[in-house]
C-alpha cells in the first residue's frame, strides 16, 4: 500500500459540518491536506469520504444528517493527489 497526500475542499458545505466535531479527525479547515494509505489514488479518495461520512453518522443518524452526507458526497472536490 502507499502513502498519499490529499488536498481536499470541503468549503461549501463546512460551516454544516462544524457541529459534528470534524476537526477531530483532521478537518481542521475548509481547506485541508489529509493523508492515507490505500493501494491507488481512487480508493484513497473513496477512503477519506467513507471516513468523513462514518464520523458524521455515528454521532446522530436522523434524516438531517442523512441529507448532510449526500451533500458531502456531491460538493466536496479533492484538489491534489500526490503520492508520497
Amino acid at each position: 500500500m502507499r502513502n498519499y497526500r490529499i488536498s481536499i475542499d470541503l468549503s461549501d458545505v463546512y460551516n454544516e459540518l462544524i457541529e459534528y466535531n470534524v476537526h477531530k479527525i483532521g478537518y481542521t479547515l475548509p481547506f485541508s491536506l489529509v493523508f492515507i494509505e490505500a493501494n491507488d489514488p481512487d480508493q484513497a479518495c473513496y477512503l477519506i469520504l467513507v471516513r468523513l461520512i462514518n464520523h458524521i453518522l455515528n454521532q446522530s443518524s436522523n434524516i438531517e444528517t442523512r441529507i448532510l452526507c449526500r451533500k458531502v458526497k456531491r460538493l466536496t472536490r479533492i484538489d491534489k493527489i500526490e503520492s508520497l
